[in-house]
């Protein structure tokens, strides 16, 4: 701990910013993110139609020690990160000084991504922890000639693949070092080689079973649907300055400033000795720059989610800990306090209406309209159509299941996956439910969703159900449609 015992506001600031996010957790309420994957944790799999099982893994252990909960939902994501923030400094003090290392703990743990991952459950949590690990165990595995560590790395990478289809970029880094490095080149066609691809096959065994038995529907989704998309899409500048800004967010400004520094000095180094490094510096490039240039080369012609970079960012913020020093970090630690404040104030109070399904706040007062809803019309049953979003939630909270798009013919992700045939709803009368996000139609719609009159003999508008807030301000809106006699899909 030497660089706190210089510096002793900047583990203040450290530790005052984990226990803001430690609040957070308790504070903030489900996101359709979290209710999604719980759902997949109740419903245990080798593979899911959209993503690998290890979320779901990893929410059905953590149910186990501490329930149903929201709390508890949040606990999990909270402490599995904690873990990748333990294994990151483990994993810098390979490449770093221990000072340096705990430095590049900082500047890792101050991110807002971190946050992101500590408070809101997506397959990346996981995802994240294993990277890390394997990173660390494929360390000892070149540097220290350690041979057993090749299996287990092929197996992390395995389980890394089962948390979130981008680790094959992990893969690719082993590729991209080894050929890449003179002085490991050997170990490519090597016996330890050999062993690292027979466990990784062995670690994601789960996932190509299951998509073997389901005509390879989530690879096809993940990969080459997204890849045809992509291939359709001409230049567009917003994409690419979208991209940076939300990267500028999720790593902080000063961050972000300082990885490009270090960047451009590694550049200059290189070309300056007109040779690629080797050794551990290599190792740092090898499995940071493929995967955010593959990225940010994206970006030009299709919206990139935020989470989508930050595996690449483990090397990388290791990378620039050579280069930046505590006057950079200070104003990342000062910056990441204000902002997680902010973040505190706008979760308890709700200051700013997020126009958007992908919030906390309304759900649980939508979840009471429901069950009144149920209580008046025991007969019916309930489904949405936007996504994942207001099914997971109403799933739950509720007893009765509650359905999705595949109703009236629409894709219905996981939920058609457990309920492929619905047959069994033909004659029923059911209720459906539509987020207005924007919330910029009147208090009623001029017209009915075709896709309900093609299914169901009668659909009528009902009064939509509107969330409030104190002061009377509508904060968020759901349309109403009774639908009658169920046609099937």
């Amino acid at each position: 701990m030497e660089l706190a015992l210089k510096n002793k506001g900047i583990l203040i600031a450290f530790i005052g910013l984990y226990l803001i996010r430690l609040l957070l957790t308790q504070t903030m309420g489900l996101m359709p993110q979290d209710a999604y994957y719980y759902y997949y944790s109740e419903h245990l799999a080798l593979s899911y139609f959209d993503h690998p099982p290890m979320v779901a893994y990893m929410l059905h252990f953590f149910s186990l020690l501490f329930g149903k909960s929201v709390v508890a939902i949040k606990l999990t994501d909270f402490i599995v990160t904690l873990g990748t923030l333990l294994s990151f400094f483990h994993l810098s003090k390979f490449f770093l000084e221990k000072e340096q290392a705990l430095k590049a703990t900082f500047f890792f743990g101050s991110t807002l991504f971190v946050t992101i991952l500590s408070i809101n459950t997506t397959p990346d949590v996981p995802l994240m922890l294993f990277w890390t690990l394997t990173l660390l165990v494929f360390c000892k595995a070149v540097f220290q000639q350690k041979e057993a560590y090749w299996a287990l790395t092929g197996l992390l990478i395995g389980l890394s693949f089962d948390s979130k289809y981008t680790a094959l970029f992990l893969l690719f880094g082993v590729f991209f070092f080894l050929i890449l490095s003179s002085k490991y080149r050997h170990l490519l066609l090597s016996r330890s080689m050999l062993w690292l691809l027979l466990s990784f096959v062995v670690g994601c065994t789960p996932v190509l079973l299951w998509n073997a038995q389901n005509e390879w529907v989530s690879l096809l989704f993940q990969s080459s649907d997204r890849a045809t998309t992509i291939m359709k899409l001409s230049f567009r500048p917003k994409y690419l300055f979208g991209n940076l800004g939300t990267q500028i967010l999720i790593l902080l400004p000063p961050l972000f400033i300082g990885l490009l520094i270090t960047l451009t000095k590694v550049g200059r180094e290189i070309i300056g000795k007109w040779r690629l490094p080797d050794g551990k510096q290599l190792f740092l490039l090898a499995f940071s720059l493929p995967l955010l240039g593959f990225f940010f080369a994206v970006s030009f012609f299709y919206w990139v989610k935020l989470n989508w970079m930050m595996p690449g960012y483990i090397a990388a913020i290791i990378l620039a800990g050579h280069y930046l020093g505590n006057r950079i970090l200070n104003y990342q630690l000062g910056f990441a306090l204000v902002l997680h404040f902010v973040a505190l104030y706008q979760v308890i109070n709700y200051p700013i209406i997020l126009k958007s399904d992908d919030t906390w706040y309304g759900w649980e007062e939508l979840v009471t309209e429901v069950e009144t809803l149920q209580a008046g019309h025991p007969d019916h049953f309930f489904f949405s159509n936007d996504g994942y979003k207001t099914t997971a939630v109403l799933n739950f909270y509720l007893d009765k299941p509650v359905y999705a798009g595949n109703v009236i013919g629409e894709p219905g992700f996981q939920f058609e996956v457990i309920n492929p045939q619905l047959n069994f709803l033909k004659g029923q009368d059911a209720f459906y439910l539509d987020s207005d996000k924007r919330m910029k139609s009147p208090d009623s719609l001029d017209f009915i969703p075709p896709l309900l009159i093609e299914h169901f003999d009668t659909v009528i508008q009902l009064a939509p159900i509107l969330i409030e807030a104190d002061n009377g301000e509508i904060q968020r809106k759901f349309w109403v449609f009774e639908c009658r006699n169920y046609l099937g899909s």
